[in-house]
């Protein structure tokens, strides 16, 4: 087990993580990743002159098991000897409000709590427990969400934290693989507790960990991490030069005149996303492709704000007059057999069927599962922040970002109907896809049959 804390503290100095006398913020769950970092680096701490400190988030999303989570790791850090700071928040409510998926209000939430945390104690850098299969499974995540080789190069050793970029996160375990960790947890007999939620399959990570890689693993390529992490090593250096390129012709371009065409298409991409990254906008494929193929032409990259390409690349940008949101709305009770409504133009009809005579799909017609959908509906327009995720995709977006990427005329995306549960999910947007949270499945029992028509 020494050769496995060698090759850590090789790792840690080969990538100039943590100098000597350095002072950390360890990020402790209490998983077996967390617990493995923590005992490592405690180990090593002494001949380094480390100064660490243990962090811990309670999510509030598991109940007594979360707080005997951060009552164990706090008995660990104390029997170590090590300072121990923690937090809670309410994850879900947070989620709710913000209109995020609980996993990315987590993450915003636990990041927050340590940047807040390392800038209060005045330590510079924060370890996390990443290792050499999270590498694969965000390969996967991203390749099946539609990232760029930057997205795809995965986790680096070292990056500045998405709250506060003057604080590192280092990774001193990203080149191990989990196999390694469990083990030097059995040999060492280093206690743990086990997250129940991560065996959920209702999370796509989960999905993958336990039934696509496994599967890959077995039937097409044994060595499947070793290659991932190959390609994404290759992807992270080719993404580095590619940036460092597009930056250098951004700088050329303020001087003299170039001609944008004239370089590479991967170079063209990158500097679009670096002038839309300037102006706060993350732009996605089909914004950047929209850009790069149209110059001359407005785009709307955001409410109340337009944008076209110049001959040289750079971004020129327009303030356009907003569109006020409507206020409006109608709640519905669907508790009769049928019924209708009328909202502001669109004429609706509902009535339930059983999943086992579901009629012929037809203009104007679509089926939910009534027990996804309740019993209160509320009928509205398009508000700023609302999400949506569509039946078919993985992640809930921007309802304006799907408005830009489905070319919906802006003077048509405020007078569109959309449907909420009666807890805010929207589940319906007039013309567009049905929400993948009230999609029928095999398990639907009941069918809301939904007829819309607008005057």
């Amino acid at each position: 087990m020494q050769q496995f804390i060698r090759l850590v503290e090789e790792n840690i100095a080969r990538h100039h993580l943590l100098k000597d006398g350095a002072k950390v913020l360890v990020a402790v769950s209490g998983g077996v990743d967390s617990m493995v970092l923590l005992h490592v680096l405690h180990e090593l701490a002494l001949r380094h002159r480390w100064s660490l400190v243990v962090a811990h988030f309670d999510h509030q999303l598991r109940g007594r098991a979360a707080a005997a989570d951060l009552r164990f790791v706090e008995r660990v850090a104390r029997k170590l000897g090590l300072r121990f700071v923690a937090d809670t928040a309410d994850v879900q409510q947070f989620a709710t409000a913000h209109k995020l998926s609980v996993e990315m209000a987590a993450r915003k939430l636990r990041h927050e709590f340590l940047a807040r945390t390392a800038r209060a104690l005045g330590l510079p850098q924060i370890a996390l427990a990443h290792h050499a299969d999270d590498q694969t499974e965000l390969f996967f995540l991203r390749l099946l969400r539609g990232a760029g080789s930057e997205g795809l190069g995965g986790m680096k050793w070292q990056s500045g934290s998405p709250v506060d970029k003057t604080i590192a996160l280092v990774r001193p375990l990203l080149g191990e693989p989990k196999s390694a960790l469990l083990e030097f947890a059995r040999a060492r007999k280093i206690s743990f507790r086990e997250d129940a939620t991560n065996r959920s399959p209702a999370m796509l990570r989960n999905r993958l960990r336990h039934e696509l890689l496994p599967l890959l693993r077995r039937r097409y390529q044994p060595g499947l991490d070793a290659v991932t992490l190959r390609t994404m090593e290759l992807l992270r250096d080719e993404a580095d030069f590619i940036t460092q390129e597009a930056q250098r012709w951004r700088k050329a371009a303020r001087t003299k005149a170039k001609l944008f065409e004239s370089i590479p298409v991967a170079v063209q991409r990158r500097v679009l996303q670096l002038e839309l990254l300037q102006i706060g906008i993350a732009g996605d494929f089909d914004l950047i492709e929209s850009l790069r193929l149209k110059p001359g032409e407005w785009t709307s990259v955001s409410a109340g704000c337009h944008c076209r390409r110049l001959p040289n690349g750079r971004l020129e940008t327009r303030a356009v007059g907003a569109v006020s949101f409507s206020s409006g709305e109608t709640q519905v009770s669907l508790g009769a057999k049928a019924g209708s409504v009328g909202f502001d133009g669109v004429q609706l009809q509902w009535a339930f069927t059983r999943r086992t005579k579901l009629p012929a799909k037809t203009d104007g017609l679509e089926l939910f599962d009534a027990a996804a959908v309740g019993q209160n509906v509320i009928l509205r327009h398009w508000r700023a922040g609302d999400r949506f995720q569509p039946i078919g995709l993985v992640h809930a977006v921007k309802l304006q970002d799907w408005f830009v990427n489905q070319k919906v005329p802006r003077a048509q995306r405020h007078k569109l109907m959309v449907a909420t549960t009666a807890g805010g999910e929207i589940f319906w947007v007039e013309g567009q896809r049905i929400g993948d949270c009230a999609k029928v499945t095999p398990r639907t029992t009941k069918v809301l049959r939904w007829v819309w028509s607008r005057r």
